[in-house]
């Protein structure tokens, strides 16, 4: 198994074929879907045709993917997945920063963890200069994590939701971090 990232809790690897599996039952949960989707269910066909292509895309401007397996070091359980994904195929300027991890995982600090340690790799092997993520508004948990990450509040704005759902309405938050102000922590 290539391991892209390790911290002291988690390890970050490239997905394969194999986890769909995973990957579904991490989509159907309603928690952990609530601020995605509403919580609706996510058929195995959708997992394969489009989560996973998306989950398995390589981006040429860092020579890696863009989402992370993560497993918890010590037990190799898959605990969800980590996002760190250029925003432009060709530069690696700008990354989204994201997560998704599975409700047992919750309330322990992996998210945390795994943000930070991506965010330095980032900046310190990747040629990142920004690093931003978004979420709805009232989703404070997921707030509260890029804040203990390091990135500061940006934002609100509202997109157009194919499908509200409750929350929403309350619109969406950007985060940021640049290259200057994570430099000036370290």
């Amino acid at each position: 198994m290539h391991v892209f990232l390790e911290t002291e809790r988690l390890v970050l690897r490239p997905f394969t074929e194999a986890d769909a599996d995973q990957l579904l039952a991490l989509d159907n949960d309603p928690e952990v879907m609530r601020f995605i989707n509403g919580g609706a269910p996510t058929s195995r066909q959708t997992v394969e045709a489009k989560v996973l292509p998306r989950l398995l895309h390589d981006h040429p401007c860092t020579g890696t993917r863009g989402f992370w397996a993560a497993e918890e070091k010590a037990t190799g359980t898959f605990l969800g997945w980590f996002e760190f994904r250029p925003l432009d195929d060709r530069d690696p300027a700008v990354v989204e920063l994201g997560y998704r991890l599975n409700q047992a995982s919750w309330g322990k600090g992996y998210a945390t963890e795994g943000s930070r340690a991506l965010i330095d790799k980032g900046f310190a092997e990747l040629g990142v200069e920004r690093v931003t993520a978004n979420t709805m508004a009232v989703n404070s948990r997921s707030r509260r994590v890029m804040e203990k990450s390091g990135l500061t509040f940006l934002r609100n704005f509202t997109e157009d939701w194919p499908d509200a759902i409750p929350g929403s309405e309350h619109g969406e938050v950007e985060y940021e971090l640049t290259r200057a102000q994570w430099q000036q922590r370290h």
